[in-house]
Order: structure tokens, then sequence, then C-alpha cells
């Protein structure tokens, strides 16, 4: 079953809380409740426990899909990062997440409006010998306290272009599953369609995301940083940019799990409003064209 979600980032930004810091919390989940939307990542004006972040989804006809949990496996082992995440473990499940959204995040640069893309980590063979396998086991730890890991290659981070993914994808268990995210797929040099019918039977969830190609071949180009390229619409909604969203849901003829809705852009620029209803029917459109919906 497909279920529609989205992330508070259509509305403010979580790298950057100047972006859309004025908007109040009870104005995203009004809006993405009466856009359609089923269920609500984390952002940083969410509660951070549990049960209080239930209700408050409830009382809004949603429920919590999961939020983003930043590892640092070259830096510490898997049990040593199993350990630390015990309270972030905690409050997700207790909210009702059945997945742990993880990235990397040793060196990364998308965080830091200074530092250029061009600047982000690159790991060395040696480096990847330790990360993959702590990648494995973490997962597995996560797996027995009841959550599936699902891995968001991000740009900026250690794992951003296709040749990283398909790296990591390899290098990993069966306990690892993909967070294939469109936009980050797109810009960072892949094919969106071809990811998704490449690792069909382990892409655990999905960020839809469209990309404005001019922009990010400038972005590139001129060395911008992650952050700077998002303030300058490097990213929308689904079905404004270059990506074929109908060939990624064909190519994902038996994923069962949440679509969501995650494309951050400056408000002062895209309405939150306007824009996620623009990419929620852009949604449903082409989730229908793939017999998906």
């Amino acid at each position: 079953m497909i279920r529609i979600g989205a992330n508070p980032i259509c509305w403010s930004n979580d790298d950057l809380w100047e972006i859309g810091g004025d908007i109040p919390v009870e104005q995203c989940l009004t809006e993405a409740r009466d856009a359609g939307i089923q269920g609500m990542e984390k952002g940083h004006k969410l509660p951070e426990d549990g049960p209080a972040l239930k209700k408050l989804l409830a009382d809004y006809g949603m429920v919590f899909v999961s939020g983003w949990y930043s590892t640092f496996l070259l830096e510490r082992d898997a049990d040593a990062e199993f350990a630390a995440a015990q309270n972030e473990l905690k409050w997700r499940k207790e909210a009702g997440a059945e997945v742990l959204i993880v990235c990397e995040c040793t060196r990364t640069v998308h965080g830091t409006k200074s530092a250029p893309l061009t600047s982000r980590p690159v790991l060395t063979d040696a480096e990847w010998a330790v990360f993959l396998p702590r990648m494995t086991r973490f997962a597995e730890l996560v797996k027995g306290y009841g959550l599936q890991v699902v891995y968001h290659h991000h740009m900026g981070t250690v794992v951003q272009t296709p040749e990283e993914v398909d790296r990591f994808m390899a290098g990993t268990g069966p306990a690892v599953k993909l967070l294939l995210d469109t936009g980050h797929m797109t810009w960072g040099g892949g094919d969106a369609v071809a990811m998704a019918r490449k690792y069909a039977d382990r892409i655990g969830h999905v960020h839809t995301k469209d990309v404005r190609a001019p922009i990010a071949k400038k972005a590139l180009a001129e060395g911008w940083s992650f952050l700077d390229a998002v303030l300058e619409g490097v990213y929308t909604v689904p079905g404004d940019g270059a990506i074929d969203f109908t060939g990624v849901f064909k190519a994902l003829p038996n994923y069962s799990g949440w679509v969501v809705l995650e494309a951050e852009q400056d408000p002062e620029k895209a309405n939150p409003k306007k824009y996620v209803n623009m990419g929620i029917a852009n949604l449903k459109r082409f989730l229908a064209e793939a017999g998906r919906l």
C-alpha cells in the first residue's frame, strides 16, 4: 500500500532554521491536512516526545512517518552508535514510526552555508571498508529494536553520487534498505528511474522532490553550497522540474510504504501552501499513471 506523506521542510528548513522560521507548526499541519497528506516526518518544530508527537499529529488526522538520524560510523563502531541512539529510537517508535531514516554525517557539508559542495567528504577505500560493515551491523541492531533502517543518500555527504550509492548497496547487508530521494539522486548525477529499477527490492522509503536542472548545473559549476542552492530554488515539488516521476513509480511495482513530499524551498519565494497542494496533486496523478494509486 502506498501512503502519501510530507516533511515539514516544505515549510521550515531544518538545516537553516531562519528559512521559514516564522511559519508556525500549526500552519504547517493545517495546510498538510487540507492537502490530503496522511503522515508527517519530523521537523525541528515538532516535539521530540513520542506520545506528544503522536497525539499532535492525530489531532490533525495524520500519523508519524519517521525522522532523520545522523550516524557517525566513521568515528565510532556500530555498537557505540546504537547505544548513542537509544533515546532517538525510543521516541520514534513510541510515536509510531516503522523506519529510521539514517545518513552518515561524518565531515558532511550540507548544513554549512559557507561550504561549497565541492568540499564534501569523499571516502577512501580504507574508510569504505570501515563504514559499510558498521552500517550493516547498526541496521541489524536497529531491526532488533523494531525499526527498519532506510539510508538517505544526500548531497554534501559521503554517499552522494550514483556510484557511491552502488558501492554502498553492494557493501551492506539485507538489513539495510535504501531511501530513494529523487531530488538528491538527480542532482547528484544519477537517474532516479534507473536507480528505482535497480534497487526496487531494497527500497524501503521514498522522498519526492523535483530538480530545476539549470540551477543544479549552475550550483555545481560555480561552487555553491547546498544551502545556497536551496535558497536559489534548486529543488521544487514533483511535476515542476526535470524528473520522470511516473517512470519512477512504474519502476517500483511492488513498493509498499511512504511516498513523502520533501521539497525544500525558500517560502518567501515559493508559497508552501501553493506548492504543497501542487506537489500532492501531481504525485497522485503520477502514481495513478503508474498504476500505483
